[in-house]
């Protein structure tokens, strides 16, 4: 796939052929990662653009973990294009991926993450077990992107899922709790954590769900993108778009959380992320096509194959990115936690540090994001 044209530098009309030719070969230098509930064998580690030795940072290296969903773009194409290794300097980026949520908090509390893009659940789930201890949320990241997909033959209606077989990526991820409990306010009754009940959940991991639904060990499944719309490529039907359960269409998906050992130690690495993660936000909502393939070309490199064409096409235009982390939407999601079952009722009001968040946006002309409320009520419709 021929490179995407980058967004401009600031100050520079042309970029020097030595230069360029670092920029170009700025993305195969990074070595993926395996795909999966834990952290690939070996992190990547991005080359440094040129001159960048006299800018390092007070940290030599920050590894950042991401799952290859398109719900985590930011990442995808903030890694892949260099928008956050070119604000970092000297810092060398190196990354991981994960499946789901809580195999990337695991990874967080033992040091093997520093910064990790993640769903609202783990985070909560993450620092209500540490007792405030384990994390902050930084930054939004994307909204929507999330669909229950269904077997057209055997569910037509949303009663008709009573009974059957949903597949979700992980016990206590973001979508598993979704689908618990939009089965609850149905007056379904399912056992959190063996998933029986009027609905079977299956817990399967999203780089097979597509073969469970094709084998018919699934009749669907409440997945993000995608996965979604690989399931729909095979036959599947969106039968709910999550989007459509909330007031303006908007929940958080994806946030951005660091560990509080690494954002007291290293806040100007943490900034730096933040600046990467701003500029590639922005150049996603400025080039939606450029940053598309830009995903695609990320995915290929991770899982070892890009989406197809119809596959990406349904997908992409599902997902916002943005720097807002949608905090009210998250606090309702911590409460569906807690009426499955998953999860105590949690004291969220040290959850977020936007400040660094606010002071990057600031340098940047760019207004704040709105403060934080995570309370626990419900924003569904």
């Amino acid at each position: 796939m021929d490179r995407l044209a980058r967004p401009p530098v600031r100050g520079r009309r042309r970029a020097r052929p030595a230069a360029a030719a670092l920029l170009l070969l700025l993305a195969a230098a990074l070595t993926a990662c395996g795909y999966g509930s834990r952290p690939g064998p070996g992190p990547a580690a991005a080359a440094a653009p040129a001159g960048a030795a006299a800018a390092r940072l007070s940290a030599g290296s920050v590894t950042l973990g991401y799952f290859p969903n398109l719900t985590h773009a930011t990442a995808l194409v903030g890694v892949r294009e260099g928008l956050i290794q070119r604000e970092l300097g000297g810092t060398t980026l190196k990354t991981t991926t994960f499946n789901a949520g809580p195999a990337e908090i695991e990874a967080l509390g033992a040091g093997a993450v520093d910064i990790g893009f993640i769903g609202p659940s783990p985070a909560v789930n993450g620092y209500a077990k540490s007792k405030g201890r384990s994390l902050r949320i930084i930054s939004g990241s994307a909204s929507g992107g999330v669909k229950l997909v269904v077997n057209p033959d055997k569910i037509k209606t949303p009663d008709d899922v009573l009974g059957k077989r949903i597949a979700t990526p992980q016990l206590g991820n973001t979508q598993d709790v979704a689908f618990l409990d939009w089965a609850a306010g149905r007056g379904w009754k399912v056992d959190a954590a063996s998933g029986k009940g009027d609905v079977s959940v299956v817990r399967t991991n999203n780089t097979i769900t597509p073969d469970a639904y094709r084998s018919g060990a699934v009749d669907g499944a409440w997945v993000p993108e995608p996965t979604a719309s690989k399931l729909v490529a095979e036959g599947a039907t969106v039968l709910l778009d999550e989007s459509d359960l909330w007031p303006g269409g908007k929940f958080v998906i994806t946030n951005v959380v660091v560990s509080q050992k690494f954002l007291k130690e290293h806040p100007d690495v943490v900034e730096a992320v933040l600046r990467g993660t701003v500029r590639t936000n922005e150049w996603i909502n400025a080039h939606r096509d450029d940053a598309k393939a830009s995903a695609n070309a990320a995915l290929k490199t991770l899982t070892g194959k890009e989406l197809e064409p119809e596959v990406i096409d349904r997908a992409w235009p599902s997902i916002l990115v943005t720097d807002d982390p949608l905090a009210a939407t998250l606090g309702a999601q911590a409460g569906h936690a807690v009426r499955a079952g998953l999860l105590e009722r949690p004291d969220l009001s040290g959850i977020y540090d936007l400040g660094p968040l606010d002071k990057v946006l600031g340098s940047l002309h760019k207004p704040p994001v709105t403060p934080p409320d995570p309370g626990t009520d419900d924003q569904r419709r």
